[in-house]
């Protein structure tokens, strides 16, 4: 069935005999366009006009690859069965409003017809023409209505049905395309993520040896306020260990005066306390 309506919606743009076209591109993929012409019993010029008017329409597509051989380019060519049937389906529901407009007006209008020129016309055209035929004179009857709002009643219920078995195998394609995309993100989505891992690494690898060059234990290993920590504890307390030998080398804030001999310190003694000494009884 789905052959047979792009088969009708190939011919309705591309004109007669040209609907064998879809039985030979329809389900396949890069068709060469010398088989085409092989198998349409057509020269290459007529099939390429054919398929240049379904292209103009989005309906085929085509890639070209040269001919290593010959030196010429070859085209190689696709239909596109969804935008195909998009078509189809507009198609469909302009012929739908069509045909109920003519219920429609059916309904409501009365109709003229001459029977010796099988020509129908509207109540206005016979009323100008004072109810005579202008081929032949003839006084127009008044036209049964029944046939034709039967006949466009069927063709109403016909082309729904074809309408709704379009939008089924648009559904469908639809469904797929939607699973193809959705299985495509994912795997889009797993690339990224192994590469932000990977790059995670490598940045925490990075810290790692910045952390080993400065002697800093534990930089980088827990996003570096750790090992932070640990190298103003140190620094810290280097400058505390500066400070006491300064300390103790002043005395405790007392200036001392003499000479270090052999680790002691040797005090100066004056003239007085000499004298102190020698008559203290020390020597």
């Amino acid at each position: 069935m789905q052959v047979k309506l792009l088969y009708d919606l190939v011919e309705e743009l591309a004109g007669a005999d040209t609907g064998r076209i879809v039985e030979i591109l329809f389900g396949k993929k890069d068709v060469n366009e010398f088989l085409i012409a092989r198998k349409m019993e057509l020269t290459i010029n007529q099939v390429r006009n054919i398929l240049y008017k379904l292209s103009a329409d989005g309906l085929v597509s085509f890639i070209r690859k040269k001919d290593k051989r010959k030196g010429w380019y070859i085209y190689y060519w696709t239909l596109k069965t969804e935008k195909c049937l998009v078509k189809l389906e507009d198609s469909l529901v302009s012929k739908i409003e069509e045909l109920k407009k003519i219920l429609e007006s059916r309904g409501v209008k009365r109709f003229y017809v001459c029977k010796s020129c099988d020509i129908e016309v509207g109540e206005e055209k016979a009323l100008e023409n004072g109810f005579s035929c202008e081929e032949c004179a003839e006084v127009y009857e008044l036209a049964d209505n029944s046939g034709p709002i039967r006949e466009a009643k069927v063709k109403v219920a016909r082309v729904e049905r074809n309408l709704k078995l379009i939008r089924g195998e648009l559904d469908v394609i639809r469904e797929k395309e939607k699973k193809k995309r959705v299985k495509a993100d994912k795997k889009i989505a797993k690339v990224e993520g192994e590469r932000k891992a990977l790059i995670k690494v490598a940045r925490a690898a990075a810290r790692k040896r910045v952390a080993r060059s400065v002697g800093v234990r534990g930089v980088g290993m827990s996003g570096g306020k750790k090992g932070k920590a640990v190298a103003k504890k140190k620094v810290l307390k280097k400058v505390k260990k500066v400070a006491m030998r300064s300390k103790a080398s002043r005395g405790n804030g007392r200036q001392v005066t003499g000479s270090r001999k052999k680790g002691k310190v040797v005090k100066k003694v004056g003239f007085g306390g000499k004298l102190k000494r020698r008559f203290g009884g020390k020597k």
